[in-house]
């Protein structure tokens, strides 16, 4: 790990900078909104534009690459970021917000594209798996402490919008200034929709519902605090409990789904999502259920992405591992474009209460499907399925998840050795 870190500080510096910045616009905006007294159908359109971009950045960030360099699209994209941010506060309307939401999603994407490629070239086989720890935690301690930053001044006013900006524009600078090499790249060609289906159902559709699931804690969580008349302290505390969850869970939840069938894993973790979500649906608007209610929902989503992701694997060859990662990508961002939508359509007819609501709905949903799919394949055993790598759905990109499926294959190949 420490020679993963001397070999790639001032990329992990850049990315927790941009983290931090996206952490803080995120939620800032869901505050911001409700003071600008915009409805809470209007904020899920905005903050469904930011998955709408970034699935869209993420498929075009390779042709970028390509076309004019890893550094011009990564200081071009981050200047954008730092841009737009700056524009929210300005031009406060629902539809400007939506294009810079847009905009944003985009931009880093293409960063996350642009920033993992580089760390795929310092990495070799020996610390792969270390790089993907490290840069997870770095990113995950970014979101965390954008939160506290919300402290710092008055969210009606300028200065908040400011800061995220200049964060982001900092973290070009360490990038830049110390990176020399330009690595190769080059991305698999996706599998196909239909063979990926045909390959792991259950995988696709867990996919997709995950997706609508860290949509609504993402991007509408400061909303739904906002809209229960929790303070700015509070919102920020609430917001950083699901990350904060996800990273301490992660790792228990990943050891124990290499010693028994992954699909009843899946169910258990998805009925424990759901007992949270309930628990935020029955105590909310009190802030200590609220906290448990987060920290429950945001350390089951986070591994099941995981979960579904070696589930997947362990019915696929490795020379088809790589190829899934566009497609799981490409569904877990459709399911979160909607995921916005659908919630901030049920907190409008069902207040406040809706987020939870939907919460609960979606890991049911996910619990039933995956008994199903119990039914209908015999289970693989447990000396027979693939290497768990722990993944944070919130800024994955085809780059990231074939590092991981890299990872994987050869944690495979290993173990098939000994």
């Amino acid at each position: 790990m420490k020679q993963v870190f001397i070999s790639s500080w001032a990329l992990l510096l850049g990315m927790c900078l941009l983290m931090v910045g996206n952490g803080m616009q995120g939620t800032l905006l869901g505050i911001r909104g409700e003071i600008e007294g915009f409805s809470t159908f209007q904020m899920s359109i905005v903050m469904s534009a930011y998955f709408a971009g970034f699935l869209g950045g993420s498929r075009l960030a390779p042709v970028m690459i390509k076309r004019v360099g890893h550094v011009r699209v990564f200081a071009a994209l981050a200047s954008l970021i730092s841009a737009v941010i700056l524009l929210y506060p300005t031009f406060a309307n629902p539809w400007v917000w939506s294009i810079g939401r847009i905009l944003i999603g985009f931009g880093f994407s293409a960063v996350y594209v642009t920033a993992e490629s580089w760390l795929n070239d310092a990495a070799d086989n020996s610390n792969r798996g270390k790089a993907l720890s490290l840069y997870m935690i770095v990113q995950t301690l970014g979101i965390v402490a954008s939160q506290a930053l919300l402290l710092t001044a008055d969210p009606s006013g300028f200065v908040l919008f400011v800061i995220p900006s200049v964060l982001v524009s900092l973290a070009i600078t360490p990038v830049l200034l110390s990176i020399s090499p330009t690595p190769a790249f080059d991305t698999t060609k996706p599998m196909t929709l239909r063979a990926l289906a045909t390959f792991s159902p259950l995988g696709c559709f867990g996919m997709f519902i995950l997706g609508g699931v860290f949509a609504a804690q993402f991007g509408m969580s400061s909303v739904y605090g906002a809209q229960v008349g929790l303070s700015v302290g509070q919102i920020s505390t609430f917001v950083a409990t699901f990350f904060v969850g996800s990273v301490l869970l992660q790792y228990p939840i990943g050891l124990v789904s290499d010693h028994m069938d992954r699909r009843v894993l899946i169910i258990f973790v998805s009925a424990i999502g759901a007992f949270g979500a309930f628990v935020g649906l029955t105590f909310g608007p009190d802030f200590k259920m609220l906290l448990v209610a987060a920290f429950i929902v945001g350390g089951m989503s986070n591994p099941l992405y995981s979960l579904l992701l070696a589930h997947t694997n362990d019915f696929l060859e490795h020379d088809d591992m790589a190829a899934a990662s566009g497609g799981l990508i490409f569904i877990h961002g459709l399911g979160a474009i909607f995921g916005p939508l659908i919630v901030g359509a049920m907190m409008e007819n069902f207040g406040s209460g809706g987020f939870y609501l939907y919460t609960a709905v979606l890991f049911l949903i996910l619990v039933g499907y995956a008994s199903y799919r119990a039914t209908k394949r015999a289970s693989i055993g447990a000396d027979d399925t693939g290497a768990y790598v722990a993944m944070s759905q919130g800024s994955v990109t085809p780059v990231r998840l074939e590092i991981a499926q890299e990872y994987a294959i050869l944690a495979d190949l290993e173990e098939e050795d000994a």
